[in-house]
């Protein structure tokens, strides 16, 4: 799907920016008049516009605040995070940049401004982890007064905590279920501001976020699902495998192997025989003319900190389903977009490698759902999603009207 630019990268990343729109994350004349000022694969350039966008866009929020005008502000705000977030995607290459803190933390800054404005209840959370916190944010549905579902939402390989606001979280709210995001290692506050990599065990990671789950009088502890996106189509099943309190798991999308020694060797033109010196000159080559291999390779050395190629394949070489997907137990959804650019293939290995009741989802570009994580059709992948999850947990035996 081919959307203003003919650099895949851009086209994406512009794509999953206006995903968003359903869910008052963007708005489509916004995105692309700003997409039109952007020099095809410059990340400066890319930077430059998203962010002046987004000042504007803050700017309009304050002004609707100042005036007492709740619902004018807390949209521009929402629009204003995820457009800093998206200025802020191609800096990885740089982690000493202060233009990557700075604006990570205006989109940060610009959602909670926007939380304080929801009509639903927003907390901001600490999780205990390993003599630190993980920042997480508690949405709890409305109209509620019995334990509900609860369904925890992380990210993947470059997501933020307030990105997932629009990714799972509103949905859930509007179906009547609590949701809490959160950020583990690797991802959001807990790399920028706590330099903590990712890990392969995500289960390290997931049983203490389900520890502090059920001590939440509101959550029904019976009815705990999680959602990894993206990377975390991995980390999610990988948790599960481990952490059977989970009584669902959805990975959007599914992968089995997530191995940078893997990746690279489509580059490799179908060699076997190659030295890790040439393998890593010819990644390093592709990086100079493709902008999705070098953000890849940027943004890799900086979630798993990283100081070399060679490191880097080394830290994700544990990255894999192999002798543990037959542990996950509980009902498991495995989604697929048709033309996956980043995990193509991944969704039917995991599948095939689960043992647990299983499902598989496949959207197509007759949907309009066949980018990474079925950007460009929210709606429509929340809706199957929601309805297997309502079947999974057994919502149908709510009370009528409970969820909906």
């Amino acid at each position: 799907m081919k959307l203003i630019f003919n650099d895949e990268a851009f086209s994406f990343e512009l794509l999953r920016t206006l995903s968003y729109a359903p869910y008052g994350g963007a708005d489509i004349g916004e995105c692309l008049v700003t997409a039109s000022r952007i020099a095809e694969g410059d990340f400066e350039s890319w930077h430059k516009e998203w962010f002046r966008v987004a000042e504007r866009v803050h700017a309009l929020g304050d002004e609707a605040l100042a005036a007492g005008q709740r619902i004018g502000a807390r949209e521009a705000y929402l629009r204003a995070s995820n457009y800093y977030r998206t200025s802020e995607f191609f800096l990885h290459g740089s982690p000493e940049d202060p233009r990557m803190l700075s604006t990570w933390k205006l989109s940060r800054d610009a959602f909670r401004e926007a939380a304080k404005l929801m009509d639903t209840k927003v907390e901001q959370v600490s999780i205990p982890y390993e003599g630190t916190t993980l920042s997480g944010y508690f949405y709890t549905a409305p109209d509620t007064t019995e334990p509900r579902p609860i369904l925890i939402i992380h990210g993947g390989y470059d997501s933020t905590g307030e990105e997932l606001y629009f990714g799972g979280a509103a949905a859930a709210l509007q179906r009547g279920y609590h949701c809490l995001t959160f950020e583990g290692p690797g991802q959001g506050s807990v790399i920028r501001e706590q330099r903590i990599p990712f890990r392969h065990d995500w289960e390290k990671v997931i049983t203490p976020v389900v520890d502090y789950v059920i001590s939440r009088p509101e959550v029904d502890p019976n009815r705990i699902a999680l959602m990894g996106i993206s990377f975390g189509g991995y980390l999610a099943p990988r948790a599960a495998a481990f952490e059977h309190r989970l009584a669902a798991c959805i990975a959007n999308d599914g992968v089995h192997t997530f191995r940078f020694r893997e990746m690279g060797q489509k580059f490799m033109a179908g060699r076997t025989d190659y030295t890790f010196e040439e393998y890593e000159a010819t990644v390093a080559k592709v990086m100079q003319h493709h902008s999705g291999v070098r953000w890849a390779v940027d943004n890799g050395m900086f979630t798993f900190q990283a100081n070399s190629l060679s490191e880097l394949v080394e830290k994700t070489e544990p990255c894999t389903m192999e002798g543990i997907a037959d542990q996950v137990v509980c009902p498991t959804l495995v989604c697929e977009a048709e033309e996956d650019h980043f995990f193509a293939g991944q969704p039917g290995r995991l599948y095939d490698s689960l043992a647990c009741p299983k499902t598989y989802l496949k959207l197509t570009k007759e949907d309009g759902a066949e980018e990474h994580c079925h950007f460009g059709a929210l709606l429509l992948f929340n809706h199957r999603v929601f309805s297997w999850l309502d079947d999974a947990l057994k919502i149908s035996a709510e009370p009528a009207g409970a969820l909906h």
